[in-house]
């Protein structure tokens, strides 16, 4: 085979691949302690422009996708605001750090977005800040790994994962798009769980499917108004709630084809197209993000 092309990354050797050591988190889990630390594109991430002035909200913007995310967004010329739960403060003012350093207005504010009127304070919030979204982003999500099978799995557990996953993002975007101009969009975190879904993940595989049903049916709904709907649908991601969930890190994201879990800013590139005016005529998609995972 031949070698890499002069100036081309290796997607294999690009970012550390397992064995990882072994690291266990309470929940919702943190940046800091993790091993190998998750890139969310501090160093790497240019922006272009393209995203110049517009207003965003981005569910659970403090770590993982969302911070790689927020951070992409900013020095793509866009301002942010950002939720994250009260155990994740310091985790948001770095976030809303890397957003000002891109000389852009950042706003983190605490949301359980479990909560209707939560998710309407927080909507009130963002007009109040930015006079308009352009860019709703619904990524905030919960899962616990239940290996012991459904019978593991608590009212209190399904609850929880239901009402982060899907009642948040029905409400956020329900309140949402009377603010949302022509040629804005709402973009939705699902994962490729929606289509192979690991048994220990039984309640937040489900979900992960009704955001696809939800973004396709959605997206007609609102053609007519000029605003688009999308998702992401990733693979393994290096984030904190991987430490805090899942029993075994070791071995985490090494059954991708590419070998590896994904590092948090090896996503942001797929929302910040899917919110640029080049995605124009893209509505009702799910852009899959799996390292070599076939999905339909």
């Amino acid at each position: 085979m031949a070698e890499n092309g002069q100036g081309r990354d290796d997607p294999v050797d690009k970012h550390p691949q397992p064995e990882f050591p072994q690291q266990d988190q309470r929940h919702p889990g943190w940046s800091g302690p993790m091993d190998p630390p998750p890139d969310h594109g501090e160093e790497s991430y240019k922006g272009h422009g393209t995203l110049k002035d517009l207003k965003a909200v981005v569910t659970g913007g403090d770590s993982g996708i969302g911070r790689a995310v927020a951070l992409a967004y900013a020095r793509e010329g866009a301002d942010v605001l950002i939720t994250h739960l009260p155990e994740e403060v310091d985790e948001a003012r770095e976030t809303t750090r890397l957003v000002e350093e891109a000389g852009r207005k950042a706003v983190a504010v605490e949301c359980d977005i479990r909560e209707e009127s939560a998710c309407r304070a927080l909507i009130e919030r963002a007009v109040g800040e930015f006079g308009r979204i352009d860019i709703l982003v619904n990524n905030a999500a919960y899962q616990m790994s239940q290996p012991d099978g459904i019978g593991a799995i608590s009212t209190e557990q399904f609850d929880r994962v239901m009402r982060t996953n899907l009642y948040g993002m029905f409400w956020l975007s329900k309140m949402a798009l009377p603010h949302i101009p022509r040629g804005g969009c709402i973009i939705n975190s699902s994962s490729v769980q929606a289509y192979k879904p690991s048994p220990h993940l039984l309640d937040y595989a489900m979900t992960k499917g009704a955001i696809v049903t939800f973004t396709q049916g959605l997206a007609q709904m609102v053609a007519e108004d000029g605003i688009r709907v999308n998702a992401v649908a990733p693979g393994p991601v290096w984030t904190p709630l991987i430490p805090a969930t899942m029993p075994d890190t070791t071995s985490f994201g090494k059954q991708a084809p590419l070998g590896r879990p994904a590092q948090p800013a090896e996503m942001a590139p797929a929302y910040v197209f899917l919110a640029s005016p080049q995605a124009g005529y893209i509505t009702a998609e799910i852009l899959n993000a799996t390292g070599g995972t076939p999905l339909p």
